[in-house]
């Protein structure tokens, strides 16, 4: 139920960048009252001179289950998040009409529902009533599986066709753009004219491409040039999921992709890209791991995150494991993928630089994403539970990367604006109140690679659409489906 509140002496961060201002700020309903001074009237919190905020969106989450099977989504809304942005990685729960589900299921839990319709999933979410808001993304492995089923090939003219029809559904019906996963089955398989022609579909709606483009790695530089391609061609915005230099002799490539994207954007192509601020990644091991050509640099810097199998391996490198079993590493790996429910094992790979990562959050057009995979039962990446909190704690107060008010903008307002979620993301009379108070002072995730499901520390009370939903651990959920904004393109 939505509240009267008033915050009383907090120190607001209106999420545009600007200066923080002393204030208080009321509620009605679901919305801003007042920025300013507030009569008396109101159910009080003592902001006592706490930053104030819009609330924190992750636009790179696969939380596309968890709405639905955990809905209190703790892991989100302790760190302050009050929208997510799922279907992410060319992987959602829907639209899908075929026999199999692309990918595999670890990214999302271990329950995966599965929808015909990009409306009935959000008529599924807003049935579930999850902790955080939800806005919905088209995958593209699930428009190639529901209409090549499990080939993993370039469609025909008339099943391009059908894909195409199917976007538009799924759009229509309330996503709020096209996802690719260009280094996955069965997505790997697309050419840079089919991604663009699905892509103009979201051009002309004025809605997001957004992608986890072929290559992190050694061919990262000719990944980005496709994406600049792809957004040229179909006249969208582009969005490079989860941007890195991965693998050491990579390390400084950020310099050239930063480059790039400024003249692309010179020349009249939206590119921007989101960012986690921890320099290792977490995946499907089933996924990096080629049993004819094994990447041996990436496998002895991977740890296992959860093993379905052998949970007794969790936490631990895969090189020290395969000492211990007289093995080779890309045999032992193989042992794993071949047990009974090997295929869900995640890894965790330190594969990334600090000064690259660096160099990414303090772009002006970078974005903060968490990029969590929500499998509680093992020894998850710490940025589940840590992303938002680590930026505000490490990067900004210990480290002085980015100045207090320039990363509340990345994590609010520019992220709604970039994916078109109207009413929210700013604190001004009117808008949406979604909102988080929080002590700049002692704000940090506890989260860590061996404990890494800790709540953090310093996330005073988190409101979402008008109602308390999270205040000393006890969690109220009041999140809804988030649509696009409609708007013609100029």
């Amino acid at each position: 139920m939505s509240e009267r509140l008033v915050f009383r002496d907090v120190r607001v961060l209106d999420g545009t960048g600007a200066p923080p201002l002393a204030a208080d700020v009321s509620i009605v309903g679901e919305r801003i009252e007042r920025v300013g001074s507030v009569p008396s009237g109101y159910q009080e919190i003592d902001g006592r001179g706490r930053y104030l905020t819009p609330g924190f969106v992750d636009v790179h989450s696969h939380d596309d289950a968890a709405v639905l099977t955990l809905p209190d989504l703790e892991f989100k809304l302790s760190q302050g998040c009050t929208s997510v942005v799922v279907g992410n990685c060319g992987f959602g729960l829907s639209p899908l009409t075929g026999a199999e589900p692309p990918g595999n299921a670890s990214l999302f839990g271990v329950e995966r529902p599965r929808f015909a319709r990009v409306r009935d999933y959000l008529s599924a979410v807003t049935s579930a009533r999850p902790a955080v808001n939800v806005a919905t993304l088209v995958g593209h492995a699930n428009l190639l599986s529901s209409v090549l089923g499990a080939e993993e090939r370039s469609p025909s003219r008339e099943e391009r066709a059908a894909m195409r029809s199917l976007l538009a559904s799924a759009l229509e019906d309330g996503a709020v753009g096209l996802s690719t996963g260009l280094i996955y089955r069965p997505g790997r398989s697309a050419t840079l004219e089919e991604l663009a022609e699905l892509a103009a579909l979201c051009g002309e709606r004025d809605l997001i491409y957004t992608t986890h483009i072929r290559s992190e790695s050694d061919r990262l530089l000719p990944a980005v040039e496709e994406a600049i391609e792809i957004g040229r061609l179909a006249r969208c915005r582009v969005q490079i999921s989860h941007h890195k230099a991965s693998g050491k002799r990579n390390w400084g490539k950020t310099l050239q992709t930063h480059a790039r994207f400024a003249a692309a954007r010179a020349q009249g192509v939206d590119i921007a890209f989101d960012v986690y601020p921890y320099t290792a990644g977490s995946g499907p091991l089933v996924e990096y791991f080629d049993p004819a050509r094994p990447d041996l640099d990436l496998l002895e810097v991977s740890r296992i995150a959860s093993c379905p199998p052998f949970p007794e391996l969790e936490g631990r490198m895969l090189v020290e494991l395969a000492a211990e079993a007289a093995t080779d590493v890309p045999t032992f790996v193989t042992r794993i993928l071949a047990a009974p429910g090997g295929e869900r094992t995640l890894c965790i790979t330190f594969t990334m630089g600090d000064e690259d990562l660096e160099r990414n959050l303090s772009h002006p057009h970078a974005l903060i994403g968490s990029d969590g995979l929500v499998d509680l039962s093992g020894k998850p990446h710490p940025r589940l539970f840590g992303t938002f909190p680590r930026v505000l704690g490490h990067y900004v107060r210990e480290r002085g990367l980015l100045a207090l008010p320039e990363a509340i903008r990345k994590m609010t307002h520019a992220s709604c604006e970039r994916f078109g979620l109207e009413e929210r993301g700013r604190i001004a009379e009117g808008m949406i109140a979604d909102l988080v108070l929080f002590d700049a002072d002692t704000v940090t995730p506890r989260a860590s690679y061996d404990d890494p499901k800790r709540t953090p520390s310093g996330i005073e009370c988190v409101v979402v659409n008008g109602a308390m939903a999270y205040r000393s651990g006890a969690i109220s959920r009041a999140g809804r489906v988030l649509g696009p904004r409609r708007a013609a393109r100029v």
